[in-house]
């Protein structure tokens, strides 16, 4: 039954338990990416432990709501939303740019009455980008961050941006994102993607956002760069964004385009499939924060080549933003077997555990 704000259930020596209620505001698959994943993750992790979490989706795509998911068309449904849903704790996803507009968001957030309000912060370039170097303490977005009951960073350089900002260390937590999973059995790739893979060695693949900051008509050049080396190689993009209709034009210009296949958005199941189905998996940015495809394709034992951010995992092979030769040599080098250190351990749950251990500190003793 449910009294008040908490749900209530009987414990196996009779006496009730308290459960906390979860909602999570962010962007909800489709489509598919790095936050996407993780806010997934999360909440698949409530669920298994019968803690009830619904979740409000932020972004344009929009479904009908169901199964504990909801679509707000406007800010003021939103709003409605967080005041009418029960819950204990509002957590808060986002990525990119600190906007004016999400900045409110998550001052509404701080004001809710009697919840615990948390943010969560996936971006890997804003610490460094001209507004992340305003960051204080006496700035709006600092005023707005201190009232925030937790903080969630999936870096050391946001972390470092919080504390500019003034949160207060009891509040903030380096927390990386949950990436290790293994493709659902009996999932297939689809025919067009199969073909694909099957009619091309080395099959070199990227999962990420067709936006600038990740560098894709890099690894376009550098696949012509390889052909001679290797006459069979073949580039399979898997993600969706603004450049899409850029990006194919680019390929169609190339003699090789056949030999490039851009996939659009692909649902994380097969996205897994994808990954473990690779010779390599590319990670090229100009900026970037800890890549859950990174870390899906060293759990699954695809080898991974990746821009040198500062901030890897151990297992990546390295090189620098926007070279093509230093990519090249990178991919040849992974190709024929040279060594790239140690593959670093399985993380299990061990991250999604942090974040419900935090959820706990912030409730009061029960």
């Amino acid at each position: 039954m449910v009294r008040g704000r908490y749900a209530i259930r009987a414990s196996t020596a009779g006496a009730p338990t308290i459960e906390m209620r979860v909602l999570l505001l962010g962007p909800y698959p489709p489509p598919h990416g790095g936050v996407q994943t993780n806010l997934v993750a999360i909440r698949q992790y409530l669920l298994k432990r019968q803690i009830p979490c619904e979740v409000i989706n932020l972004t344009r795509f929009r479904k009908p709501a169901g199964e504990g998911v909801y679509y707000p068309k406007t800010a003021l449904e939103l709003v409605a939303l967080l005041l009418r849903l029960p819950y204990d704790i509002v957590h808060l996803h986002l990525g990119g740019n600190l906007t004016p507009r999400l900045v409110a968001l998550a001052l509404v957030c701080s004001l809710l009455p009697r919840r615990k309000a948390m943010l969560t912060f996936h971006s890997g370039g804003y610490p460094s980008s001209p507004q992340g170097r305003t960051a204080g303490r006496w700035t709006l977005r600092g005023l707005v961050f201190r009232r925030l009951d937790g903080v969630i960073a999936v870096n050391p350089e946001i972390e470092a941006l919080f504390r500019k900002f003034g949160v207060a260390p009891e509040r903030l937590r380096l927390i990386y994102p949950h990436a290790p999973a293994d493709p659902e059995p009996g999932t297939e790739l689809p025919p067009r993607l199969a073909a694909f893979f099957q009619a091309h060695s080395p099959l070199l693949l990227t999962v990420s956002g067709l936006e600038p900051e990740y560098d894709i008509p890099l690894q376009i050049e550098v696949l012509g760069r390889l052909r001679g080396r290797f006459p069979r190689a073949g580039l399979a993009i898997l993600g969706a964004g603004s450049l899409e209709q850029e990006l194919r034009r680019q390929i169609a210009a190339r003699p090789y385009a056949g030999d490039i296949l851009l996939c659009g958005d692909v649902p994380h199941a097969l996205t897994l499939r994808a990954i473990a189905a690779s010779d390599l998996l590319l990670r090229t940015t100009l900026y970037d924060g800890d890549s859950i495809a990174v870390r899906e394709g060293l759990y699954l034992g695809t080898p991974v080549i990746a821009t040198d951010n500062g901030m890897r995992p151990a297992g990546v092979r390295l090189f620098p933003a926007g070279d093509p030769d230093a990519l090249r040599a990178a991919i040849e080098a992974e190709l024929g077997g040279q060594a790239r250190g140690e593959k670093p351990a399985d993380s299990g749950e061990q991250n999604l555990e942090a974040v419900l251990q935090f959820y706990r500190e912030l409730l009061p003793e029960r």
